[in-house]
């Protein structure tokens, strides 16, 4: 993280007055919203697209260069698209990332692991972070998301991939749930077991309506209420555990962005600056360039530039929507986007540093 730091005050004067130009370090690609999950929180996997190819993958990544700091394989499932650890090896040929993210529902246990060992073992000085996503107990998580036995192989998955990464030390194993409508009264057996089983990190996210995920106007984000009561216990266990590596530094952001969820579902507004658009943006399976994923504004597709990601995020298009996110148009929750707009702010900044030191 120490490398992105001299940045930081180069992209609070992009944001300000639109120079120096920069390309963000915060990148999600989406290489296909295909799942085999059928989630009550989510509605992607209705979704078909002209998905881009791997060779289109490769070009749009060279052109973005060693920019990215930061890059999330996101789905749909990602371990269905059939060619995602070249993808993951193109990711780290082309812009050689200090982390790779990938979440996975687990259900194609049987081939996650070998795939993960392949990415990890050919990705060396990147930490490539798997999420195991968890959001209940036994028939809860299956009731949740939408598939018999997805708990069991969840449990599964997650014993492979702990016994893989006893060999691989850039390799970390950690939990994400989504706290929705449908687990928040309930949320104490979730944590517990999540802690129980000693992940390398622990992290959850709020349910909310995003574009991407064809969920506008359904009902499953929790009430301001229920979720800082769910989300005062979890940041109390966090604060009593130990961590060491990237998830000390993991866990320090994630506290912050627990206080600054709650405030944005009070307030209804950016508490503080977005940067959507600046530090980070999303690439969706047909091309589309976004500057994030619950408004999904398509800046572009990189298939009309000739997969040069410099010609749509330096457009007309890009600076339009880029005013929009400053004149706070919209405020969300968003985590992938939250971890950068943290480091924008210098008093959140302090606060995590602070943390860091703090976490034992």
């Amino acid at each position: 993280m120490f490398g992105i730091l001299p940045k930081i005050p180069l992209y609070m004067l992009n944001r300000r007055l639109g120079r120096p130009r920069m390309l963000p370090i915060n990148l999600t690609l989406c290489p296909s919203p295909r799942c085999n999950s059928r989630c009550l929180t989510c509605n992607i996997w209705k979704k078909r697209e002209d998905e881009l190819t791997l060779q289109e993958w490769q070009k749009i990544l060279q052109s973005l260069g060693n920019a990215p700091y930061w890059v999330t394989i996101s789905g749909g499932e990602p371990f269905l698209w059939q060619d995602i650890v070249p993808l993951a090896q193109a990711i780290y040929a082309h812009c050689r990332p200090s982390i790779i993210n990938i979440p996975t529902n687990s259900l194609l246990h049987q081939r996650i692991p070998h795939q993960v060992q392949l990415i990890a073992q050919s990705c060396p000085q990147t930490q490539l972070i798997i999420n195991l996503s968890l959001d209940g107990i036994g028939q809860d998580h299956d009731r949740i998301r939408g598939v018999p036995g997805n708990f069991e192989k969840f449990e599964h998955n997650f014993a492979a991939l702990r016994k893989l990464s006893e060999s691989l030390p850039n390799l970390a194993i950690g939990i994400h749930s989504v706290i929705s409508n449908f687990n928040v009264d309930h949320i104490t057996p979730l944590y517990d077991y999540a802690f129980k089983i000693s992940p390398d990190s622990y992290i959850t996210e709020i349910a909310e309506e995003r574009v991407e995920l064809d969920t506008i106007g359904m009902d499953i984000t929790p009430s301001p209420e229920k979720y800082t009561r769910a989300i005062d216990e979890l940041m109390r266990r966090v604060e009593q555990r130990k961590f060491s590596g990237i998830s000390r530094i993991t866990q320090a952001f994630r506290l912050e962005y627990y206080k600054l969820v709650k405030q944005i579902l009070v307030r209804q507004t950016q508490v503080i600056g977005c940067y959507a658009g600046w530090t980070s943006a999303q690439i969706y399976a047909d091309g589309s360039l976004w500057p994030c994923a619950v408004r999904a504004d398509r800046m572009g597709n990189l298939r009309d530039a000739n997969y040069d990601f410099k010609t749509i995020w330096f457009s007309p298009q890009a600076d339009k929507i880029r005013r929009s996110i400053r004149a706070k148009e919209c405020h969300c929750p968003l985590a992938n986007a939250a971890y950068t707009n943290m480091l924008c702010h210098p008093p959140t900044l302090i606060r995590v540093a602070a943390k860091v030191a703090g976490l034992k």
